[in-house]
């Protein structure tokens, strides 16, 4: 088996002093989508801000291609190929999205010679942008708004992608339709991504391996064909 693009040793992480990540062990594969399911509550999105260098572990190990991290923060983690799209969204609502999008270039330290072949590529993938691309980003809907917020992740053209809950505010249409496409550039490209999600029926269909946790702690791994039923599913919850 290969090394893992992404990897956890006892990660442990908490806010306060207070422990939230009691212990993790996981592995995102290379070449594949890893389902991150549980509870509200459960350190998931925890586990994610770790993992993308936006809060220290105050135990334990982050491992990139199985070496351990040398450096914390946001800029190595782009460095080493690492995106984001994070809860929530963030889109800035007062900006365009041609200026959202320019930010992110300049996040993920993209070449000036670069760029405009960089957002053109991200279009390609979502060729929605193109019809809103100059209109601000708070008039945008949900659905628009987490696509602008992909796109931003997907400039750096990177092979390991963290999804934090995409799902949340958008009818179950809209998230089909924004999963189908980065289903298909994870194909095409080998890409890594980690979803976190609530919305278990989508995400399992588009999900090769499923990490379940509970309380802070990982509780079960499994194929999407081991959950594939309403009372499988409740067992976790």
């Amino acid at each position: 088996m290969s090394t893992p693009i992404l990897q956890t040793r006892g990660l442990k992480a908490g806010y306060g002093g207070r422990a939230v990540l009691n212990g993790i062990d996981l592995e995102l594969r290379d070449n594949e989508v890893l389902c991150l399911l549980g509870h509200n509550g459960a350190g998931k999105s925890t586990l994610v801000k770790a993992l993308f260098g936006l809060m220290a572990p105050s135990a334990g190990d982050v491992l990139v291609d199985g070496a351990k991290r040398a450096q914390q923060g946001v800029r190595a983690s782009t460095a080493a190929g690492i995106a984001l799209v994070p809860e929530g969204r963030g889109v800035f609502p007062s900006l365009s999205v041609a200026e959202v999008l320019r930010l992110g270039l300049w996040a993920a330290n993209v070449p000036q010679a670069e760029q405009s072949a960089r957002i053109d590529w991200v279009i390609s993938v979502l060729p929605a942008i193109g019809t809103f691309y100059r209109q601000r980003a708070g008039s945008l809907s949900g659905g628009q708004q987490q696509m602008v917020s992909i796109g931003r992740a997907l400039l750096s053209r990177p092979r390991c992608l963290l999804m934090d809950e995409p799902s949340i505010g958008l009818a179950p249409k809209l998230f089909q339709d924004l999963l189908g496409p980065i289903r298909q550039l994870q194909q095409d490209t080998r890409m890594s991504i980690l979803l976190v999600e609530q919305n278990v029926r989508e995400a399992l269909k588009v999900s090769d391996r499923v990490a379940v946790m509970k309380s802070g702690a990982l509780i079960r791994e499994a194929l999407p064909s081991d959950l594939d039923t309403n009372a499988k599913l409740m067992e976790l919850y």
